[in-house]
């Protein structure tokens, strides 16, 4: 279970293309080799109402966050956040290069006692290696 939910201002889909963002996205939490590939989701939501910062008309915002089933070192984690990370920051490059865009990138590990799921595409998966 390694979903990444991107979250983003209105005006960033002005400034950079969000299909290229989740699939960057995806190639790295792929390449991060600790997140089995059947169970990768990468969904990006605009906020159509919101106030970034000052409420400069300019100001853009992309916040991710990272659900991860338990039982990884923090180690594994780190390392693979970053990798993210920097799969978002080089998409984002020039967003970033400017003083109005904000970027974040947030893991957090679910409880399996408290994590319910019914994922038939592992079984699939699992037959076509």
């Amino acid at each position: 279970m390694p979903h990444l939910r991107i979250e983003y201002s209105p005006g960033l889909a002005r400034r950079a293309d969000i299909r290229d963002l989740c699939s960057a996205a995806h190639a790295a939490m792929v390449e991060a080799e600790i997140f089995p590939l059947a169970g990768i989701r990468v969904r990006a939501f605009c906020a159509d109402h919101c106030i970034v910062a000052d409420d400069h008309p300019e100001n853009d915002f992309a916040a991710c966050t990272l659900s991860v089933g338990a039982g990884r070192s923090k180690e594994d984690l780190q390392a693979a956040g970053q990798h993210i990370f920097s799969a978002l920051q080089d998409c984002l490059a020039g967003p970033l290069a400017s003083q109005h865009f904000a970027l974040s990138l947030g893991i957090r590990e679910i409880n399996p006692a408290l994590s319910w799921k019914d994922t038939p595409i592992h079984a699939r998966l699992k037959k076509e290696d």
